[in-house]
């Protein structure tokens, strides 16, 4: 069910605010990628192979915890308002990059990493309070421009982290803990609530408040359980790039760290296009449904050209087609909005978001032995592109499971669609 929309003024006062959070947040993460690893082996006195094991283990510990307390976070935001959650998980992020910062050893270290799993409130909380400020026609563009944040401070995050590395190992860890701070005293400042006391909830159902309970709330909308699975598979998929690109384009391709930031710069800078430009004009166009298949199955062309381009030139090419797969995640936003009640928005994002967490535990590992095993030498057959192939045929699953799963939800309708019938189909 779509929710009342805020005043125009107060509506984009708010989204313009929800867009620097989540920019500053995905920047503060993004300047740590280049150089966490360092620090770990650091810590591990040099050992890589201990450093290795290290880093396995605080990536899977980060991804338990947020699909952990994602789901409670989402109903702490329906019982108590959007802002106070927010806040809290600004400021609780930027004490903890300050904790990262000071550390000494491992152990401290996997302590800050539990508690950057939960306090990671703020891209689910972000969803929520855009379902509550935003009329429904107008969703897709405001989920857009939460995607180009993401792909802005994956380009500019990473890259500011390996300059103030060069620096200090633990510098990029306070300019990502003054980041959050800063953003923490801007929204007290600035952030409106978005939830009216009215529509929300009374009490905290703790049955529901875990990641279990979040998959029976998702039960109780069956249509919005099969777009979450949808989801599920689209991030499971996009695991790919984040573990093993890096390794696959070295042994495939003999690029080295500066080719691959130059191709992970062009990738979120085609990301951030289509996120910010293109995902609002063609829901208008085509509606939420025509969007998502559309973007699934460019991305399964991508993955699936990806794995089997024999030269760093042709593998580009997919770049395009990885880009336009965009497409499909704002317009699922869009479609299960719609379906859930004004009151659940903060615990439907906090379902979804632990269904992410959950495949952020099982992508890693899946796709980084896939890739070993396909570049094995004691096997008969060679195939590096094999985690990349995996990843094509997830989405195409995702596409069939989409393409039922729409068949009959409400969506937008295009102004040309709206007078004929065949629009659904």
């Amino acid at each position: 069910m779509s929710s009342p929309a805020a005043s125009t003024p107060v509506r984009q006062a708010a989204l313009v605010f929800i867009f620097v959070t989540v920019l500053i947040d995905v920047l503060s993460f993004g300047i740590i990628i280049p150089v966490l690893p360092q620090l770990i082996k650091q810590m591990a006195g040099g050992d890589t192979g201990d450093a290795a094991h290290w880093v396995g283990l605080l990536g899977t510990v980060f991804a338990v915890v947020q699909f952990v307390f994602n789901p409670i976070q989402g109903a702490l935001s329906d019982r108590f308002g959007r802002r106070p959650v927010v806040l809290i998980s600004n400021l609780g992020l930027g004490l903890d990059f300050v904790l990262m910062a000071l550390v000494q050893t491992l152990p401290w270290l996997l302590l800050a990493r539990v508690i950057s799993g939960m306090t990671s409130a703020s891209f689910s909380t972000a969803n929520a309070y855009i379902a509550d400020v935003t009329p429904p026609d107008k969703r897709a563009g405001a989920f857009g421009m939460i995607g180009a944040a993401f792909g802005i401070g994956f380009v500019l995050g990473p890259a500011l982290g390996g300059l103030l590395g060069e620096i200090d190992l633990r510098l990029p860890f306070w300019v990502a803990a003054g980041m959050a701070l800063l953003n923490f005293c801007y929204g007290f400042f600035v952030l409106p609530e978005s939830l009216p006391k009215e529509r929300r909830t009374p009490r905290i159902d703790w049955r529901r408040a875990n990641p279990v309970g979040a998959v029976l709330l998702l039960l109780q909308y069956p249509q919005v359980y099969a777009l979450a699975v949808v989801v599920f598979l689209s991030q499971l998929a996009h695991y790919v790039l984040n573990t093993t690109f890096v390794l696959y384009a070295d042994y495939r391709y003999g690029w080295g760290p500066q080719e691959v930031g130059y191709t992970l710069g062009v990738v979120g800078i085609c990301n951030s296009i289509v996120q910010a430009v293109l995902v609002a004009k063609i829901v208008r166009r085509y509606g939420e449904r025509k969007a998502i298949l559309a973007g699934l199955c460019f991305g399964a062309i991508g993955f699936a050209w990806q794995g089997l381009a024999t030269t760093g030139l042709l593998s580009l090419l997919a770049l395009p087609f990885l880009a336009l797969w965009g497409c499909a995640g704002p317009a699922s936003q869009v479609l299960m909005t719609r379906q859930v009640d004004p009151h659940e928005q903060g615990r439907l994002q906090g379902s979804l978001s632990g269904l992410v967490s959950f495949s952020g535990i099982i992508g890693p590992g899946l796709y980084t032995t896939i890739f070993a095993w396909g570049i094995s030498t004691d096997k008969g057959w060679h195939l590096p592109g094999a985690a990349f192939l995996l990843a094509a045929v997830l989405l195409a699953v995702a596409v069939v499971v989409a393409w039922r799963a729409t068949l009959n939800l409400r969506g937008y309708t295009p102004p040309a669609a709206a007078a004929g019938p065949d629009h659904a189909a």
